[in-house]
């Protein structure tokens, strides 16, 4: 299947799904201020994106927009990009009843209708590089990155690809799937991902420099709406999600 069929079956996914997405993890992802990934990690003490005051900033996978909305209050210049529609109708709702306002575009990852060297800083919390070709994606970002420009995402770590047992939700204490050729898996979306080697050589061809590879390791027993507790105590001992900051020259 082609990455433009990927694109349609994850923006059918999504379009089908984010109601019950929003809802089922809305207390859990408003938070008053910027947190990562599948536990909630806080930004002020992470450190990826710094200060984003007068910097021109675009989400890519931004879904209700809870990150945008608040990197908007600290004075960024926030730009939402969405695959699915109906998320983007969610972020227009909480962009109002936050009395916030910044351009949201409905497009696909692969394919950004924006002007090259029109961002300070792109980013996304899993979002696009989750759920579209990084082959197609990482090119798109050094084309929209201004020179000295920040690329950050977080993302499944590929030992957790690695470990996962397929239709039954759970990962486990061994390797399950292949290494070498690690690209795409589907369910009912389209989930993409790389070795490591793959990654580094995909930024170089990209002229982008890796600055950081943050691991991350939950607090023990850190409560979460995407996984079970069995989940967080695997994430423990093995990192299933991880956190990279690349930039460009």
């Amino acid at each position: 299947m082609s990455s433009s069929d990927a694109s349609a079956q994850n923006r059918a996914y999504w379009d089908r799904t984010s109601d019950e997405y929003q809802e089922r993890n809305a207390e859990f992802i408003g938070h008053a201020e910027p947190r990562w990934g599948m536990w909630q990690l806080p930004e002020s003490e992470l450190q990826i994106l710094g200060d984003v005051a007068g910097k021109d900033v675009l989400e890519l996978g931004c879904g209700a927009g809870q990150w945008s909305i608040l990197l908007a209050r600290q004075g960024a210049r926030m730009v939402g990009l969405d695959n699915s529609a109906r998320q983007l109708e969610h972020a227009r709702r909480l962009m109002a009843e936050a009395g916030v306002e910044f351009p949201l575009v409905h497009a696909a990852a692969e394919a950004v209708p924006l002007e090259d060297a029109s961002f300070d800083v792109v980013f996304c919390d899993h979002g696009a590089m989750t759920f579209a070709d990084p082959n197609l994606v990482v090119p798109e970002v050094a084309r929209l990155l201004r020179p000295g420009g920040l690329f950050a995402f977080s993302h499944r770590t590929p030992i957790d690809w690695l470990c996962d047992d397929e239709g039954s939700d759970t990962t486990k204490e061994r390797l399950l799937v292949d290494y070498f050729g690690m690209h795409r898996a589907d369910d009912e979306a389209a989930h993409f991902n790389l070795p490591y080697g793959s990654w580094i050589r995909l930024f170089r061809a990209n002229g982008l420099v890796v600055e950081d590879l943050v691991e991350v390791q939950p607090p023990e027993g850190a409560p979460s709406t995407y996984l079970s507790a069995e989940g967080t105590a695997w994430a423990r001992k093995w990192p299933m999600e991880e956190i990279w900051k690349v930039r460009k020259p």
